[in-house]
């Protein structure tokens, strides 16, 4: 296991982002054999998430060490007939970034921005993902027996929601 000392940068995706968080994101969906239909592996915006995430109300973050991109974040609303509901989307790590917080450091900075813009935050997962929904319960989201709405993602089979306040 490697000891690092790190100091750790998190900021919005910029443009030359794009490759490398798309290159993080379907290494980890492989990972965890999620490199099929119904998962964010088909997703369009994949190659250009810094466009796909500069409307208002979106978001999307990365953290780095050094020039090194570990992984990402994004808020996004999740379809106008879910009113005052956004998505937890693309939160993924890559193994390096893994065992130092960052997480919870991505989770919480999501959390704040979706705050200040819904009511609900949603989230699709993967059983497999036992890592992440620990995660998601410590930050108070609840787990749902079905999905809230039909979406792209129709692998996914464990579903959160949390409420963000008035």
């Amino acid at each position: 296991m490697q000891a690092w000392t790190m100091t750790f940068s998190l900021r919005l995706i910029q443009a030359q982002d794009n490759q490398p968080v798309e290159l993080i994101i379907r290494a980890v969906l492989a990972e965890h054999g999620a490199d099929r239909p119904g998962f964010a592996w088909q997703d369009p915006e994949l190659s250009a998430l810094c466009q796909a995430y500069s409307a208002p109300g979106h978001a999307y973050w990365v953290v780095s060490h050094g020039t090194q991109l570990l992984g990402g974040v994004g808020i996004a609303p999740l379809k106008p007939e879910v009113v005052q509901t956004c998505e937890l989307q693309k939160m993924y790590l890559s193994p390096a970034g893994r065992g130092h917080g960052l997480g919870h450091l991505l989770l919480q900075t999501a959390l704040e921005f979706a705050q200040q813009h819904y009511r609900w935050c949603y989230l699709e997962t993967l059983t497999n993902m036992s890592d992440a929904a620990s995660l998601y319960r410590k930050a108070g989201f609840m787990a749902l027996p079905a999905p809230i709405i039909s979406t792209e993602h129709s692998g996914c089979d464990r579903w959160f929601l949390k409420e963000l306040g008035p």
